[in-house]
């Protein structure tokens, strides 16, 4: 079974920590995965970048 690693998105306003995803370690892009997502303390839209967990 492929081992699987959890990323943590970051907003990149407020820099909490909001979501969290599962990814394969062996990702084809090894880029950092970037979303535009809702913030809860920011309570609107934001950019979330991955970040170490």
């Amino acid at each position: 079974m492929a081992e699987r690693n959890i990323q943590t998105l970051v907003c990149s306003e407020c820099k909490r920590k909001n979501y969290h995803y599962q990814a394969g370690k062996k990702r084809a892009d090894k880029k950092k995965v970037e979303v535009r997502k809702f913030c809860p303390s920011c309570k609107k839209h934001t950019l979330h970048k991955e970040s170490k967990s």
